[in-house]
């Protein structure tokens, strides 16, 4: 569907250890601080049955076949949109996820070599056809993102093979051209700060056009 709510849907999207977690929450305080209302979800694990669904897929040692592990991030995302994102854009807030569609697209598409067609028509399913009005695309080389990681507390997705990781950032890379109007790129080797900073402007931006309030 066209987006026809109130609110605003921004999604933030990455591989590895590219820092989006940590930049929401310093992202959250300043909303916090503006007064400006907001919700924060991910995929997966935003609602209580997508936490469960999380465990599933990320448990390491957790045997999850390619296609199992698309249909399972598919019902995370349909209950998200249902229960907490299209809610939160009726009410006129502005709703960020972190992960959606097109982290299906990358690492299920590119990096699983799963039809891109099967997973599109499966996004649009599990979402309403809903699409975010900006993406945000942290991006670094796969090697530095897992560099940042805790030391023995990877996930399922973490420990595969750089190669895996090679092949998703690459897909990530390639749906950003493919789609300019929709995505922005950022850095994230940057400073903490400095990426923080990208990101709010480039939020900002889109609020500005929109004439919402923002920080």
């Amino acid at each position: 569907m066209a987006h026809q709510y109130p609110g605003t849907f921004i999604t933030l999207e990455g591989p590895e250890g590219a820092g989006k977690t940590t930049q929401v929450r310093l992202l959250a305080a300043k909303l916090d601080a503006a007064a400006v209302p907001y919700v924060l979800t991910r995929d997966p694990g935003g609602t209580p049955l997508g936490k469960q669904i999380r465990h599933i897929l990320l448990k390491p040692g957790n045997p999850v076949a390619p296609m199992a592990e698309l249909l399972l991030y598919q019902a995370d995302r349909a209950q998200n949109i249902s229960e907490v994102i299209l809610p939160g854009l009726k009410a006129g807030k502005l709703v960020i996820c972190d992960r959606y569609i097109d982290s299906s697209v990358a690492y299920q598409g590119y990096g699983r070599d799963i039809d891109l067609d099967l997973i599109k028509q499966l996004n649009e399913m599990s979402t309403q056809g809903l699409k975010p009005e900006l993406t945000l695309l942290f991006d670094l080389e796969s090697e530095k993102g897992l560099g940042r990681l805790h030391p023995g507390g990877h996930d399922r997705m973490e420990k595969e093979a750089i190669e895996f990781h090679h092949k998703v950032r690459q897909g990530y890379l390639t749906i950003a051209k493919q789609e300019p109007d929709r995505f922005r790129l950022i850095d994230a080797t940057k400073a903490l700060h400095s990426v923080q900073d990208d990101m709010v402007r480039l939020i900002g931006e889109l609020m500005a056009g929109k004439k919402a309030a923002f920080i």
